[in-house]
């Protein structure tokens, strides 16, 4: 068993979203994987106020209870998956919103992006994280899984993935994996 942690984090908080089944496909395959001991943070859980935070992130002062709850899950994590729909082109506020709270607990992480939609399958929101993410020192790898028309996948409940995501998804594993034990001496060090 590995000791490398995964965080996957499912971005959308809306009622009726898709983003849980896409992640619960995602996490068996981590699993699966076993590269990894997989851990989960679904935002619509994490219930995150509008950054209420009076002092700046990188100060690690933080006040409030829900902002320590979600400092320690991010600061436990080597990688990150963030599974990510496209609201209007874009992040959506949610998830935009959890990256802002914290600073030093993203630092020196290995991080891909299993995105989501339609047509555009999300990589316009994949594409505007990496400019957070720069800002952040999360190292976000060029693996990714796009999942386009993704209603159109789901039946009895479950995502049914096909080949193509598989394959990806084994491919940001790998990746992940990688890049996260290179980063480690990184992480240690802060």
């Amino acid at each position: 068993m590995s000791e490398l942690n995964l965080l996957v984090v499912v971005g959308s908080t809306r009622p009726g979203r898709v983003g849980p089944k896409v992640a619960d496909w995602f996490v068996d395959a981590a699993k699966a994987h076993g590269g990894f001991q997989v851990s989960v943070a679904d935002l619509a859980d994490e219930n995150l106020p509008l950054l209420d935070e009076p002092h700046h992130p990188r100060l690690r002062n933080y006040q409030y209870d829900h902002t320590k709850r979600w400092s320690e899950k991010v600061a436990a994590a080597d990688a990150i998956v963030f599974v990510i729909p496209e609201y209007n082109y874009g992040l959506g506020a949610a998830f935009k919103n959890a990256l802002d709270y914290l600073h030093a607990e993203w630092n020196y992480k290995a991080a891909s992006v299993v995105s989501y939609g339609g047509v555009s399958a999300g990589t316009r929101s994949a594409l505007q994280l990496q400019s957070s993410a720069y800002a952040l020192k999360l190292f976000m790898i060029p693996e990714s899984v796009n999942i386009p028309f993704v209603h159109s996948l789901v039946q009895e409940g479950e995502l049914r993935p096909t080949e193509i995501m598989t394959t990806a998804a084994t491919a940001v594993l790998n990746e992940l994996a990688k890049v996260s034990t290179a980063l480690k001496p990184l992480r240690d060090a802060k």
